[in-house]
């Protein structure tokens, strides 16, 4: 499995749509920070990404310092960092007045229908909620604005038909809809995240870049392929192919650190994930993730999360048991 499936297979998302809104020129809203969102999408997510789908027509996207972006059908649109951004029929254009957010939430997907009666722009609103460790990994690096065309990609199409299908559905009586809409915006975000990395990561640095690099992108399968595995830096660059040096220095440029740090932390992210969603015992979850003693492990846990394994555990579960309603 390569690094990017065994990322997401590991780490909890949660993706939804929340928003289908319909809008015909002259027209513009201001979206705020996802910080300021966040609290009323995914109240227990550590972070929330925000994207918009464009399904017919085109619009305008603005940035603070930042020139403006056009988009068109199929373009999808993703704010990393969660910047407030302002979208409408052409730049420039004063923000309609916001309604309030928890109003706009309150059922969802929403739909919002708005503007001056000329051409018409339809997109969706999603995000996808994540732990903190995930976001500063497959974000690292990224632009403060990323853009992909959906419809260029082979599952472009069927993306877009399910997710009208299931906007519908999710309207209806009967159950499930919801859940399946969810599942779809995660798929569509993991589609961007595939052809960020086949299209625009020429350049770039991030984990993304260093997934699209032949040398750095062969080293990160292997280490997310056999985490336990007592790997050296000789044996790594000999599976990606290249000199220890090559892979160092290439390594560090792209990802940000060394391989060696890397597989630590990513080792601890396995780590996390076991404690969270199995009964292990310590010395197994020690064992799995390529440590030989509790000791090692616990002390390489303290490290990255601030507290031992065991403390860690008992925190998310009673996290866990506030956030079930009664």
């Amino acid at each position: 499995m390569d690094a990017l499936s065994e990322t997401l297979r590991v780490v909890h998302l949660v993706g939804a749509i929340f928003l289908q809104g319909r809008f015909t020129a002259p027209w513009c809203y201001q979206s705020p920070h996802a910080d300021a969102a966040a609290a009323l999408l995914e109240p227990d997510a550590e972070r929330v990404v925000i994207f918009h789908l464009v399904t017919e027509g085109e619009c305008f996207v603005e940035l603070d310092d930042l020139p403006p972006v056009r988009l068109g059908a199929g373009d999808v649109i993703v704010f990393p960092q969660g910047d407030a951004h302002r979208m409408g029929s052409a730049p420039g254009l004063q923000p309609a007045p916001a309604t309030p957010l928890q109003e706009l939430l309150q059922r969802r997907p929403r739909q919002l229908m708005f503007g001056g009666g000329g051409a018409s722009t339809r997109l969706l609103c999603g995000y996808l909620a994540c732990d903190e460790r995930l976001a500063r990994l497959l974000l690292a690096g990224l632009p403060p604005l990323v853009r992909v065309n959906v419809r260029g990609s082979n599952a472009g199409t069927w993306l877009e038909a399910s997710v009208r299908y299931a906007l519908a559905e999710a309207r209806s009586p009967r159950p499930g809809g919801a859940g399946v809409l969810s599942k779809l915006a995660e798929v569509l975000f993991i589609e961007v995240l595939r052809l960020y990395i086949n299209e625009h990561s020429a350049g770039r640095t991030g984990w993304l870049a260093g997934l699209g690099d032949r040398v750095v992108g062969a080293a990160l399968n292997a280490l997310h392929q056999r985490p336990a595995q007592a790997w050296t830096l000789e044996e790594l660059a000999r599976e990606a192919g290249t000199s220890r040096s090559v892979l160092a220095e290439r390594f560090q440029h792209l990802v940000g650190s060394s391989p060696m740090q890397y597989l630590i932390q990513w080792r601890m992210m396995l780590a996390a994930n076991l404690l969270c969603r199995s009964k292990a015992p310590l010395s197994r979850i020690a064992e799995d993730v390529g440590y030989q003693t509790d000791t090692a492990f616990i002390r390489a846990f303290r490290r990255e999360y601030g507290v031992p394994p065991a403390t860690w555990r008992r925190r998310r579960a009673a996290q866990a048991s506030l956030a079930v309603p009664p």
